[in-house]
């Protein structure tokens, strides 16, 4: 009978604990990923799925429909999604979304743009209190500030047309007809500016001081370096930004719902989302809001690839070979 040399078995134990270990390692990042993933399942991926299976399904009713059998749901392939691209209701609302999304983006990014370079110039004083007043709206949930400027719209309750009063100047109708958009646009912007000012202004900090000094040393000026030196050298957080917000134009939602109580202007259906909730639970018709959610999800997707591709290109073409 023969038995194992003590140093053998030593590095045979040393080589099997560094294997299992090196097992662990390798399984150390799935568990960390692990409560993520879980959660896009339950939150993201399965709410998803659901709402791809009632947009291919519709309630067929049988008889009087009292009975308990009588409503049962049956395959409809893409009629759902057929009712919902020739609902005139539908167009309508992205209609009005698309002039929305007219003023709120360039504006939106324009301003924060303007604030980002003012922020970053030489000689600028309160900086830190300034750069926290202009994001400090971003931090205003959007029902509450649709709901505060809501209230300086009306005529009754708002300082700003008091002033005008004792000015013996005219009431503007802001919450009615053309004023409506601007009226919506102004809650977009106060509200965003900050965000995507914040999201610039760090990328204007990142950028090395010695390029600011080659400048100046080819004597250029303030407005010079900001508009051929900072601009250029922060494109790809203003193609973020405008990512984003045209995304959020898409999804527009909270302000026209929280200023629908005060004006007769804004319908059930003024924006897709808003056509996608009437549908749901004013109508009670849940596969033909499930394929119109489809369908915005699609074009968003859409608009977002082919922007982000366009823009891929330019960068592309602007590189040096």
């Amino acid at each position: 009978m023969t038995t194992a040399a003590p140093g053998a078995t030593t590095a045979a134990t040393a080589a099997a604990r560094r294997t299992g270990a090196r097992r662990r390692g390798r399984g150390a990042p799935y568990a960390f990923l692990a409560p993520a993933a879980v959660l896009f399942l339950l939150f993201f991926a399965l709410p998803i799925g659901y709402a791809v299976w009632l947009s291919l399904h519709k309630v067929e009713v049988k008889g009087l429909g009292l009975g308990k059998g009588a409503r049962s749901e049956v395959w409809a392939g893409l009629g759902n999604y057929t009712d919902a691209l020739t609902d005139p209701e539908l167009l309508d609302g992205a209609l009005r979304v698309l002039g929305y999304g007219a003023i709120v983006v360039p504006t939106m990014l324009g301003l924060a743009l303007l604030f980002a370079l003012l922020l970053d110039a030489e000689r600028v004083r309160l900086t830190p209190f300034t750069r926290l007043a202009i994001f400090l709206p971003y931090a205003v949930p959007g029902v509450i500030a649709a709901l505060l400027w809501g209230f300086l719209y009306l005529p009754d309750v708002s300082p700003f047309f008091h002033v005008l009063d004792a000015a013996g100047l005219p009431r503007p109708d802001l919450l009615d007809g053309g004023p409506l958009f601007l009226s919506l646009a102004n809650i977009a912007v106060w509200g965003g500016t900050g965000f995507n000012m914040i999201v610039i202004y760090t990328s204007l900090r990142s950028i090395p001081a010695e390029v600011y000094e080659a400048a100046r040393l080819d004597g250029c000026s303030q407005l010079q370096i900001a508009l051929r030196v900072k601009i250029p050298m922060v494109a790809p957080s203003l193609v973020l930004t405008f990512f984003f917000s045209i995304i959020a134009t898409l999804q527009v939602f909270a302000e026209p719902t929280t200023l629908k109580p005060l004006t007769n202007s804004v319908s059930t259906t003024w924006s897709p989302l808003m056509k996608v909730y009437q549908d749901a639970f004013g109508n009670g018709d849940l596969h033909t809001a499930a394929a119109t959610a489809v369908i915005i999800a699609v074009v968003t997707l859409a608009l977002s690839f082919g922007f982000l591709r366009v823009a891929d290109s330019r960068r592309t073409q602007g590189e040096p070979r």
